[in-house]
C-alpha cells in the first residue's frame, strides 16, 4: 500500500512559522495543499492504485478527493490528538458536506476528546496494520493520513503529500 500525508493545511502554514498551535479546528487545505494533492494524484497513477482509504479530517478528505479514486473513510488513520487541528468535524456535518461518502459507521464525535499519548497512537497504528494484513488488494490502496499516524505506523516523518510505500505484513523497524 501507499501511505500519503495530506496536502498542506492552514494549520501547517502557521505552525511551521511560529511553532505555536494556532487553534484552527479541522483545517482545510491551502491552495498550495490542493496543488500538492493534484501532483500526488499524478504520481499515484503510475503505481496502479485503485482505491483510497482516508481519515475523516477535512484536510485528508480534500486530499483524497483530488485523487479521483473510490474512497472509504476510516477514523483509525486519523491524526494523533495533540493540537487544535486534531479536533474534528462531527460526522453529521461531514455527511452534509461530503454526501458521496459513507460516514454512517462513525461516532458523531469520532476524534479523541483528550490528548492521545504516543503509546495510544502506536496501539491504533498496530491495530490498523493487523487489519490491513488481511486485505488481498492492499497493494492497490492509498491511505490518506497524517504525520503522526504515519510516524507511528512506519517510524518515518513525512512531508505534506509525500508517498510512503508500506507493506502491512511487516511491523515498523525497531
Amino acid at each position: 500500500m501507499i501511505l500519503l500525508r495530506h496536502g498542506e493545511s492552514e494549520f501547517n502554514v502557521v505552525y511551521r512559522k511560529t511553532r505555536v498551535d494556532p487553534g484552527i479546528r479541522d483545517p482545510r487545505l491551502t491552495e498550495r495543499g490542493h496543488g500538492q494533492a493534484r501532483e500526488a494524484a499524478q504520481r499515484l497513477a503510475e503505481h496502479g492504485v485503485k482505491r483510497a482509504l482516508a481519515s475523516p479530517f477535512t484536510r485528508a478528505l480534500q486530499t483524497a478527493e483530488a485523487l479521483g479514486l473510490p474512497t472509504v473513510i476510516e477514523p483509525d488513520v486519523r491524526e494523533r490528538c495533540v493540537f487544535g487541528c486534531d479536533i474534528g468535524t462531527p460526522a453529521s456535518e461531514l455527511m452534509a458536506h461530503w454526501p458521496h461518502h459513507d460516514f454512517s459507521h462513525m461516532d458523531e464525535h469520532w476524534w479523541n476528546q483528550d490528548t492521545e499519548s504516543e503509546s495510544e497512537v502506536l496501539v491504533r497504528a498496530e491495530r490498523f496494520r493487523a487489519m490491513a494484513q488481511g486485505w488481498p488488494d492492499h497493494h492497490e490502496l492509498v491511505v490518506v493520513s497524517h504525520w503522526g499516524f504515519i510516524l507511528a505506523l512506519t517510524g518515518q516523518s513525512v512531508a505534506n503529500c509525500e508517498l510512503v510505500f508500506y507493506d502491512p505484513k511487516y511491523p515498523q523497524p525497531a
